[in-house]
């Protein structure tokens, strides 16, 4: 008889145990209400939801332990957090490509301006001063202006060059203008434009005009560009697609505490840091070129100011011109026997019409304009404006984490940890690509950095190249030398790359307490588990299952 109720009792524990390690839901689990809540205001559809707390071993990102995530909640909210980490670096880009982009057209209108002005205060003025001098030859000035906007705009143009040329034609027709009487073949003129250089006919005007301008447009077409550049940079990195390991870490950031039943936990700050620190290795690399960039480029902002800053010489142009034909003009009997003594006697054309008067008519009389103001302006807004771009690229994960992540205050015992609700341990990541060995949070392989972004990086090395010889004065030719391929991951459901279930040292089911810290049971959190992995009722069932099975054995031992 005895035996017999031992083995009645028996039989009940190993029910109750049974029914223990089930997870009975009956007796285990939390209403889901207020993920229902959450998750249908996000568009998705309550009948993926369940009512109650299931069993997680469905889960494939999150831990699985008891939750109110399906499958098929899981999925979609893998594929909205990437959408949203996604937006939030476009937005990010966009704010600085757009900061750039207004910088470049602020100074390109200033300087196309300066340009502009000079060829119509030429215009308006050279008629009177030179007469048929500058009216039959007006093509070759506005020639000269197209090629200097061409130079300007990033032509392959050698701008020294450009000006020889330029003289040496304006000599040509000059002197068969001054002397319609004579016969001037090819080979005179040929002896004309060896003798030129020596004998000066346009005085010091195309010396200054070669070493000032040739400076002021090197600068300014420099400095514009690299802005040119640097947005472009931006514009491409954010279009590089990031990996699935990172897509993984971002959805266990973002809302696996809502799978976990506690939505009201926000991501710890460290965790959100190194969750991002890793998605982002590769674009913090690119941070010691990026600042050589910009510090180039408001290095060379000072060759815009004073008497031979880039502004004044590009405003001066006409004034060179002039110059140099009241030069021709005021010593064209000296020039004009100089030459005759070089190159000969040119034959008289018979049939030419009588010479006419090409003296002045009066003096070219151009009104100083004072700077505006509007240059100062403008450097000043682009220097604050670039040093503050200076640490974009590895303060990012940080700017993302306290304006886009809705990033708990503080790392405390209320914030998500990525395993529960808990203080978040370990150290934060330092910065780029080979820190990132020990991430907790995403695996990342310093062996392989994105060629994308190398290639960007290659591309702010030569351009920072290109603005410190420009600084020199020095001829650069700035060809855009980067490959405009890039790509972006999108796709329907969730790919198995990110859902797929790895076993390593980064899923979820291995952390250890050195990592994350699990406080105790509180009131949101699911419950916890012992060394073996069943819930603490299960262990006094357990003992009260061995006692009975002892008494029961007792007749036996008799």
């Amino acid at each position: 008889m005895e035996l017999r109720a031992g083995g009645w009792w028996l039989l009940c524990a190993a029910a109750a145990l049974a029914s223990c390690a089930r997870g009975d839901p009956a007796s285990k689990s939390r209403s889901c209400s207020e993920v229902r809540q959450i998750y249908g205001a996000k568009g998705f559809s309550l009948s993926d939801v369940p009512q109650a707390e299931i069993s997680g071993e469905h889960l494939r990102i999150c831990p699985q332990g008891y939750t109110c995530c399906t499958s098929a909640m899981e999925e979609n909210l893998a594929n909205r957090s990437r959408a949203e980490l996604e937006a939030a670096l476009l937005d990010s880009s966009r704010v600085l490509q757009a900061t750039l982009a207004a910088q470049l057209r602020g100074f390109d209108d200033h300087f196309q301006q300066l340009l502009n002005e000079s060829e119509r205060t030429l215009q308006d003025t050279f008629p009177g001063a030179f007469g048929e001098l500058y009216t039959q030859n007006a093509k070759a000035f506005r020639d000269l202006y197209a090629e200097l906007r061409l130079y300007y705009r990033g032509a392959s143009l050698h701008l020294e060059e450009t000006l020889a040329e330029f003289w040496a034609r304006l000599l040509e027709r000059l002197f068969r203008q001054l002397h319609p009487q004579l016969l001037l073949p090819e080979d005179y003129l040929d002896c004309l434009g060896k003798r030129a250089e020596p004998l000066r006919p346009f005085g010091d005007a195309p010396r200054k005009l070669r070493l000032r301008a040739t400076r002021a447009f090197v600068a300014t077409r420099a400095f514009v560009q690299g802005l040119g550049v640097a947005g472009d940079v931006v514009r491409k990195v954010a279009q590089v697609p990031l990996g699935p390991e990172c897509w993984r870490a971002v959805m266990k950031l973002l809302y696996c505490a809502h799978c976990l039943g506690v939505p009201g936990a926000r991501p710890c700050p460290d965790y959100c840091r190194n969750v991002l620190k890793g998605c982002l290795a590769n674009q913090a690399d690119l941070d010691a070129e990026w600042r050589n960039l910009l510090d180039s480029m408001v290095l060379i902002t000072d060759k815009f100011w004073g008497p031979e800053g880039a502004e004044n010489a590009i405003g001066s142009v006409h004034l060179w011109l002039a110059e140099a034909v009241s030069t021709l003009q005021d010593n064209r009997d000296a020039f004009t026997a100089k030459v005759i003594q070089g190159c000969g006697n040119p034959r008289v054309n018979p049939h030419s019409p009588a010479s006419e008067e090409t003296r002045p008519r009066g003096k070219l009389a151009v009104p100083e304009k004072l700077p505006t103001g509007t240059l100062e302006k403008l450097v000043s807004e682009a220097k604050a404006q670039l040093r503050d771009a200076q640490d974009f690229w590895i303060s990012l994960p940080g700017t993302l984490c306290s304006e886009k992540v809705a990033m708990s205050a503080a790392s405390d015992d209320r914030c998500w940890n990525g395993m529960a609700k808990g203080r978040y341990l370990p150290e934060v990541m330092g910065d780029g690509l080979a820190n990132q060995i020990n991430n907790p949070e995403v695996e990342v392989d310093i062996t392989k950095p994105d060629m994308a972004i190398r290639q960007q990086i290659m591309q702010l090395k030569i351009t920072t190249n290109r603005l410190r010889s420009a600084y020199n004065g020095e001829d650069a030719d700035f060809q855009d030398a980067s490959d405009d391929g890039s790509g972006s991951g999108s796709g329907d459901g969730c790919p198995e790359d990110i859902c797929g279930h790895r076993v390593n040292k980064k899923n979820s089911s291995s952390r250890t307490s050195l990592t994350h810290a699990l406080p105790g049971l509180s009131e949101r959190e699911g419950p916890k588990t012992s060394a073996a992995g069943c819930p603490q009722p299960c262990t006094a069932l357990l003992v009260l299952l061995l006692t009975l099975v002892l008494s029961a054995a007792r007749p036996r031992w008799r």
